[in-house]
């Protein structure tokens, strides 16, 4: 089980996540993205799809034509954690 992030920890994390948001009331951040076309959205989504299914970490997002957002939390852990910080690095890298 993954364990939540505090602290130096939680803010180093943080700081390396430069186009994540703090998402209001919630242990969790938040990223939207804007694609040329639906298309274009659905192979990003795919690409996460498969990482977070081999990590076992699922993202909680959405999408509508060519916008995709994307909110990541540990649910097991009560809040942000390592897994998701290496999710959100991974959905940069593809984004």
């Amino acid at each position: 089980m993954a364990s939540k992030l505090t602290g130096k920890a939680r803010s180093d994390a943080l700081g390396t996540l430069k186009q994540w948001k703090e998402v209001p009331g919630r242990d969790a951040i938040q990223r939207s993205f804007k694609f040329a076309d639906f298309t274009q959205a659905w192979g990003f989504m795919t690409k996460v799809a498969l990482a977070a299914e081999k990590a076992d970490h699922h993202p909680e997002w959405s999408n509508v034509y060519n916008k995709v957002e994307i909110t990541l939390s540990t649910h097991d852990a009560g809040g942000l954690s390592d897994k998701d910080v290496a999710l959100a690095k991974f959905i940069d890298q593809v984004a």
